[in-house]
């Protein structure tokens, strides 16, 4: 038995020294591949992480690489995350300066630094079909972000992720934004109430492309997120907006409930924010307040209507619903009676309308408080006759008055006509008459 045991003890380094015989071949194999731009060969995974062989890879072989890259113009997807460069991307890309085929490449957790940046912006200025860049859990801080985004400006990338980097501030002018880019995760960084100005330049405009921004876990206060929020008052692009896990409170999340459904008038109403669809806030442990649900329901509007369905229905959900009014003015510190804003001869429409959507107990309500205005409305009736009458006789009067001068005309005219007549019978006598008096001397 124990001879057995033995045995089989021994035979346990020759079975690891097989499998890493394998692993080397099946990694030279892999490299090979790429080397040869095999057709098949769309796709390079390394990962630091579980393959040696990518440890220990020295700096010549990883420009050997990035070489070989260059030239395959099949590879579409190149993944070297958790390690895999081990601090060599330099090195890597002073030989890969472009492509023509990589649609995503991703470099997590690679100790990636502003040089490390600088270093592949050739190859990012040449990657013509790049769409999708993570570069999540490395060290480029806000310098290095800038140098990213602004070599990637020409490009078609539509995806960027840059999560836990060190990044506190953004310093990029909105010219310089990639013109593509739809999503961008910065995530578990430092952005701060400065971040959300330079973050403010990407919101603004009519050029914005974003349709989804990730900051989570930062270090966004209230003054942050009211800056993001005028921002967005104009932004028909954004989508979804991750804001968990930072530094705001039942104010700042106030700012966000306006952004998306401001209660101070029907105009207020319209105007909001009705493209949001979704609006990540608070924490895990977090209870949710009273001021999230108001802004779920409102963002949960924008996702099942168009944008100007969107504001007619918020009007008739709050403004023409009077409790979950009270409940929005009371949070936005309105004191707001909605049907001074309503011309009387539309509140039988407005009525109607109330008692279709929310039944009659809340048609009772709303026409128990537009009483006055609606027996007023025979009175605003009778001020409209009154002001028409009004000036249809001013109209009469001036209509008479030019036919007066009409005639004034036209009797001018005629004395005019009557003095050319008699002007032409006097000249004719005249001739006759001196006719007359030269016969009487020839005569004589």
């Amino acid at each position: 038995m124990d001879s057995d045991d033995d045995s089989s003890m021994h035979d346990v380094p020759f079975i690891e020294e097989e499998e890493e015989e394998e692993e080397e071949d099946w990694f030279d194999g892999y490299l090979q591949s790429v080397r040869e731009n095999n057709p098949l060969s769309k796709t390079l995974s390394l990962n630091g992480q579980y393959h040696e062989r990518v440890r220990n890879m020295v700096d010549d072989d990883w420009e050997e690489l990035g070489f070989d890259i260059t030239n395959n113009t099949h590879m579409e997807s190149v993944r070297l995350d958790d390690g895999a460069l081990n601090g060599r991307v330099v090195s890597f890309f002073r030989r890969l300066r472009k492509s023509s085929s990589i649609k995503n490449l991703s470099l997590k957790d690679n100790r990636l630094s502003v040089d490390g940046v600088k270093s592949m912006v050739p190859f990012l200025q040449n990657a013509n079909n790049l769409e999708s860049l993570n570069l999540d859990d490395n060290n480029m801080e806000s310098k290095g972000f800038t140098c990213l985004v602004r070599s990637l400006r020409g490009s078609h990338i539509e995806r960027l992720s840059c999560n836990s980097n060190g990044i506190n501030s953004i310093d990029i002018d909105s010219n310089q934004f990639p013109k593509h880019l739809t999503y961008l995760s910065l995530s578990r960084n430092s952005i701060n109430t400065d971040g959300c100005r330079g973050l403010v330049r990407l919101l603004q405009g009519g050029g914005a492309t974003l349709s989804m921004l990730r900051l989570s876990h930062n270090k966004i206060n209230d003054e942050g997120v009211k800056i993001l929020a005028d921002a967005l008052q104009s932004n028909t692009s954004l989508k979804t907006l991750d804001l968990k896990e930072n530094d705001i409170s039942d104010q700042g999340n106030l700012s966000l409930l306006k952004l998306v459904n401001g209660i101070s008038s029907i105009e207020a109403t319209l105007q909001s924010n009705h493209t949001l669809r979704y609006l990540g806030l608070g924490g895990v442990l977090d209870p949710v307040s009273e001021i999230q649900i108001k802004i779920d329901v409102a963002t949960r509007i924008n996702r099942n209507r168009h944008q100007r369905e969107a504001g007619r229905e918020k009007v008739i959900q709050t403004q023409l619903h009077s409790e979950t009014r009270a409940e929005l003015c009371r949070l936005q510190g309105v004191d707001h009676f909605v049907f001074n804003e309503i011309d009387p001869l539309h509140l039988p429409d407005v009525l109607a309308l109330i008692g279709r959507h929310h039944g009659y107990g809340e048609l009772y309500d709303a026409l128990s408080s537009s009483m006055m205005i609606l027996f007023s409305t025979v009175d605003v009736k009778k001020c409209i006759q009154q002001e028409r009458d009004y000036h249809a006789a001013k109209v009469a009067e001036h209509r008479s008055k030019a036919e007066q001068l009409d005639a004034k005309l036209a009797s001018m005219e005629e004395a005019v006509e009557g003095n050319e007549r008699n002007t032409d019978f006097v000249n004719h006598s005249s001739k006759r008459r001196r006719k007359w008096l030269w016969r009487l001397l020839d005569g004589v």
